[in-house]
């Protein structure tokens, strides 16, 4: 809520900062971070429903598109047959009991921080299926679902959700997509990321800071790589951080006039109006005010600034940048930061799998993922900030190979799969479930998308009597399953 001046009408939210930053925030337009960054600047709608204290501030949700291998990752099988086991060795963790794969020593060494769950599973083996599940917290796919593109009538994302339940907190965006959006190799966007049947004014906010290329993967620059021909010259791909200042070609004299100030506003801002539903725009201007005024979220983007040691913590390439940057969104008061860590499915690992995974995409994942407990841990913030890690879903227990590919890798698998948690008040050092000898299927306390939805619901504080509205006014209730237990 906006403060109630003394005769009863609400203040301007940018009240109190200066005309140079109002400009500048005009500069941008509603468009917000910057014309070549913000895919949707949309609605920060406030909370319909009163909410008990929620355990964590902030959930990161770290989303590896591709399919994680659980055998190579968090649920080794070292006494299974070598089918089945694969070529990695199993190492203990600081847990006691508690192994998992030799190629993630760092989180090995953190155990005590994060928890996993190996019985997490759903119906589908299709990628796009299993990512409108796993996005939407949702096993059931609307009807009329299509894999090769986003419907109306798709369910809604939890980003999505997010964004229209959450409060706003310093008129930031209740939740943030980054560093891309989903696409397939071929071009076309991977069904589950938007608002759908929640409404276009509730798409949640996706920065743009990675550049899609269609036929190379992993964290780019230090770890690109082709699932077939292994590491691949970089290209010259970028993380582009935001823009969050004039642009160059907009002088300052020109935006002085509040005519044009006027005209560049309203042209930048007419995509977005007539997308919007209804009464939107004076929000749209409001949070680019708001956003261009907040030397900490300046702070929190300008990885320009950020020290040596830091990035080296982290990794310098995608992987470790987005997760340097989710955790400062989440210290500035977004309160769900989605992180899509790998383009094109990145984590799709058919052909040559153990050495993609040994050399390209488990190290700088253990390493960022390592550095962002370490950074909540010692900033006193894991507490108050939920880490989870899934994907659309597990790989076959038995490997395989492609026809005409030199190296095995394993299939698609939705039966199964491994989801790490850490944070948010939960104790550390668990382990929830189990699957069969052979990783197929859940053995012990089976859990589903719903479930984890669920826990990331009840640890932002929202309750379980909370509703959402679809397109044509029909309700919904916001939980479809019950928060996993074990968790604290």
């Amino acid at each position: 809520m906006f403060p109630v001046t003394s005769c009863g009408t609400r203040a301007h939210p940018g009240a109190g900062i200066t005309r140079r930053q109002a400009i500048r925030a005009g500069a941008v337009g509603v468009l917000g971070l910057g014309l070549n960054h913000l895919t949707a600047m949309r609605a920060l709608a406030a909370p319909g429903t009163a909410a008990p204290a929620a355990r964590a501030r902030s959930v990161i949700y770290v989303f590896l598109s591709g399919g994680l291998a659980q055998h190579e990752t968090f649920d080794p099988k070292p006494e299974a047959p070598e089918e089945i086991r694969g070529e990695f060795r199993a190492i203990p963790t600081r847990t006691p009991g508690l192994h998992i794969s030799e190629h993630l020593p760092m989180l090995a060494r953190r155990s005590e921080r994060w928890t996993v769950v190996r019985s997490l599973g759903h119906g589908s083996n299709d990628h796009s299926a299993a990512h409108h599940i796993m996005l939407t917290g949702r096993s059931e796919l609307p009807e009329g679902f299509d894999p090769t593109r986003p419907r109306p009538a798709d369910w809604p994302s939890m980003a999505a959700l997010g964004t229209a339940l959450l409060p706003a907190r310093h008129n930031l965006p209740p939740a943030v997509v980054l560093p891309e959006k989903l696409v397939h190799m071929t071009g076309r966007v991977i069904p589950g990321q938007s608002s759908a049947r929640l409404g276009q004014r509730h798409e949640p906010w996706i920065l743009d800071l990675s550049p899609h290329h269609p036929s190379h993967y992993g964290a780019y620059p230090e770890f690109l790589f082709h699932h077939e021909k292994g590491r691949v010259k970089d290209d010259g791909l970028r993380f582009q951080a935001p823009e969050l200042s004039l642009p160059e070609d907009v002088s300052l004299d020109r935006l002085m006039d509040r005519v044009s100030l006027r005209d560049t506003i309203e042209a930048q801002s007419r995509p977005l109006i007539e997308a919007a539903e209804g009464g939107q725009f004076d929000r749209y201007r409001e949070a680019a005010v708001s956003l261009l005024a907040n030397s900490r979220v300046h702070d929190a983007f300008d990885l320009g600034r950020t020290d040596a040691r830091t990035l080296d913590r982290y990794g310098r390439n995608s992987f470790g940048w987005s997760l340097l940057l989710a955790r400062r969104l989440a210290a500035t008061g977004v309160s769900l930061i989605q992180v899509n860590l790998g383009n094109n499915e990145t984590w799709d690992t058919h052909q040559s799998a153990f050495p993609n995974l040994r050399d390209h995409l488990l190290p700088p994942f253990d390493r960022a993922l390592s550095a962002l407990l370490d950074d909540l841990h010692e900033n006193g913030q894991l507490g108050e900030t939920l880490v989870v890690v899934g994907s659309e879903f597990g790989r076959t227990p038995k490997i395989s190979s492609l026809s005409g590919s030199a190296l095995p890798g394993r299939d698609h698998w939705g039966a199964c799969q491994s989801v790490l948690l850490a944070g948010g008040g939960m104790p550390g050092g668990a382990v929830i479930g189990s699957s069969d000898r052979l990783g197929a299927y859940p053995a012990s306390d089976p859990q589903t998308p719903e479930n984890l939805a669920a826990t990331i619901y009840q640890a932002l504080g929202l309750p379980r009597s909370v509703t959402w509205h679809d397109t044509t006014g029909r309700p919904h209730f916001l939980y479809s399953g019950e928060p996993i237990k074990g968790l604290g």
